[in-house]
Formats: structure tokens, sequence, C-alpha cells
């Protein structure tokens, strides 16, 4: 994690209208981050990037927030407002144009990939439908 990835997330979170969008544009932005740098072949030191992430989040949004949080939030269906606003897209286009709007799908495919192999239970709900149909309907 570098601060020119913190800026861009902390510029997607201020494109949100009231605080409970500009955390839920914080959240998504910054766990699409996180998701994506798991797509490497180098051998990954989780203790080490999970506490990067949880010092950026707690000067960020305070206490009582973490990674695993983040990712718990990206599971469940609030976070559908976020990634049907227009509004988060077009922050997301514009201030982080190295996570293409295209990825968001198999993104959150990896994030209840890993929910899938905690709980050993198929992701199934909002989540997993909108998944579905956004990459039924291929990219946008």
């Amino acid at each position: 994690m570098d601060e020119a990835m913190r800026q861009k997330v902390t510029a997607v979170a201020r494109a949100g209208m009231t605080s409970a969008e500009a955390t839920g544009f914080f959240r998504v932005s910054l766990g699409l981050f996180y998701l994506a740098g798991l797509m490497t072949e180098e051998a990954l030191d989780f203790k080490k990037i999970d506490a990067a992430y949880n010092r950026f989040i707690y000067h960020s949004l305070g206490g009582g927030h973490s990674i695993t949080s983040v990712l718990q939030f990206m599971s469940g269906e609030k976070v559908l407002h976020v990634l049907d606003s227009e509004r988060f897209l077009t922050a997301l286009r514009a201030h982080c144009p190295e996570m293409p709007v295209d990825s968001i799908p198999f993104l959150l495919s990896l994030n209840l990939g890993v929910a899938k192999a905690i709980s050993h239970q198929d992701p199934v709900g909002p989540v997993a439908d909108w998944i579905a149909r956004h990459k039924a309907a291929g990219p946008a």
C-alpha cells in the first residue's frame, strides 16, 4: 500500500454526498485494491499487508473498522448501493484508472470465494446475483 493508492481511495470517498455514502465508497474502493493486490504469483505476507490496511482504515474511519470488516461489507447486500451508484463508478474511473470497472465482478467473486473457503457454504444472495448479472452482461 503506497501513498498514491491511499490518496486515490480518499478521492473516491470524497465523491460521496453523505458520510454513509463516503464510507461505502471508501470501503469498496479500498477493498477492490486489496483484492486486486492478491492477484500475484509472489508470496504474500498477509500479516504485514493487513496491518498496513488496518492502519490506513483506522486513521481514515476510526476504530471498529478493519480490512476484515471491509471485505465483509463487500460480501453483503449493502455493497450493492455503492456498486449501483453512478457517482461511485464515475469517481472510481476518474481516480483509479488502474482499477477497471469491468474487473469488479471478478474481484467480488474472489471475495465470495474466500468466504466460501472459510464457511464451507456456497455464496448465494444479492451479491452473488449481482455478480452473475454483470458477468452475463459482459464488459461495460
